[in-house]
């Protein structure tokens, strides 16, 4: 019983590695086109219109870029082992090519910490504000938080008459 449960054990782990391995592959490709994606989007905004927000409760186009930076930088520091060194997100008054470099700098850097990540660290967990989680789940939310802060930077562009880049999932 105790080679059964061990074999069980190690057959399990061996198809694991792999898949959590494609994950971290799949990542890379998908977080290097959502930084481009982002920076063709902040491209499309004139400088002028940076502190466009559609109500008073929003943020305005800059602060969601800021916003969205500060998280991945905080995520990817806080709890996969990046390097958050020299990167101020709390600089005000940015221009258009200081957002530009710090949505470079900030998606170089916390891609960078997921690249450091082995298959086995997808599943470590981490002490996390809404209760204990996982590094790929810390993995996700980074996404998905970059998504949602740039989808909202998407609809500021249509609300000022620009037509947003065409969209790219992968």
């Amino acid at each position: 019983m105790k080679y059964f449960i061990a074999l069980t054990f190690c057959s399990a782990f061996t198809i694991l590695l792999p898949a959590q391995q494609a994950f971290l592959d799949e990542f890379q490709q998908k977080w290097k086109n959502a930084e481009a994606y982002t920076l063709e989007s902040i491209e499309l905004m004139p400088e002028e219109a940076l502190d466009y927000k559609p109500t008073e409760e929003q943020r305005s186009f800059r602060d969601q870029i800021i916003h969205s930076c500060r998280n991945m930088i905080w995520l990817s520091s806080s709890y996969l082992g990046g390097d958050k060194s020299g990167i101020d997100v709390n600089q005000k008054g940015l221009t258009k090519a200081d957002l530009i470099d710090l949505v470079k700098t900030c998606f170089q850097r916390s891609g960078e910490a997921a690249a450091n990540l082995k298959p086995d660290d997808l599943e470590e967990k981490v002490s996390f504000f809404a209760g204990p989680m996982s590094k790929r789940q810390i993995l996700v939310l980074m996404n998905d938080h970059s998504t949602h802060h740039r989808a909202q930077m998407l609809v500021y562009l249509r609300l000022k008459g620009l037509t947003p880049p065409k969209y790219r999932g992968w």
